[in-house]
């Protein structure tokens, strides 16, 4: 269990609430996850800064899942696994490539594998990505300049990520099929 109170818009402090309402506008409830980090305003803000400014890039929304999706099973928070499960899925993501996802394997769609691959790749080797990564990136179909904002995504997501294992918030019960263990 979580060591820190989930937040409402009641209960948060007053600089955050601005924020969760923009969530519970969003996503018509404040994941758990939020409510956690809501704890710290200066954390919720730049969260949804963020957010908002990887959400206006050029990559799709079910791009920006895949990202979000293989970056959470990467860092292992088992919150966010389920919760960009979810949100994979209800952009239009196969079935099949979600699971391939959560399972550590590419997935079938090569368009897919080669946004998820570069996504796992620069986590785990902490940026040193190859030139033979990025070029099977562009292979794909992908631009130069996306190469440069899937760290953007990564940025949004480390915060998520490291909140969520830090924190352990619990899944709410919309998330509860989608729960995942590292």
């Amino acid at each position: 269990m979580t060591s820190y109170p989930i937040q409402s818009i009641a209960s948060a402090p007053a600089k955050s609430k601005p924020v969760l309402g923009q969530l519970q506008q969003a996503f018509g409830l404040i994941p758990n996850l939020a409510g956690v980090m809501a704890n710290s305003p200066e954390l919720i803000k730049a969260f949804v800064g963020l957010f908002q400014q990887v959400h206006a890039g050029t990559f799709t929304e079910a791009e920006i899942q895949i990202l979000l999706l293989t970056n959470a099973v990467t860092n292992s928070c088992t919150w966010a696994v389920a919760f960009h499960t979810m949100l994979a899925l209800e952009q239009g993501v196969a079935a099949a490539d979600v699971e391939a996802i959560r399972a550590r394997r590419a997935p079938a769609d090569k368009r897919v594998a080669a946004l998820s691959a570069l996504a796992r790749k620069l986590i785990e080797r902490r940026g040193h990505v190859t030139e033979q990564d990025l070029a099977a990136f562009i292979e794909a179909g992908f631009t130069r300049e996306q190469r440069l904002e899937i760290l953007a995504v990564s940025a949004a997501s480390t915060i998520t990520n490291y909140a969520g294992t830090m924190t352990e918030p619990p899944l709410e019960d919309v998330l509860q099929r989608h729960a995942w263990q590292a």
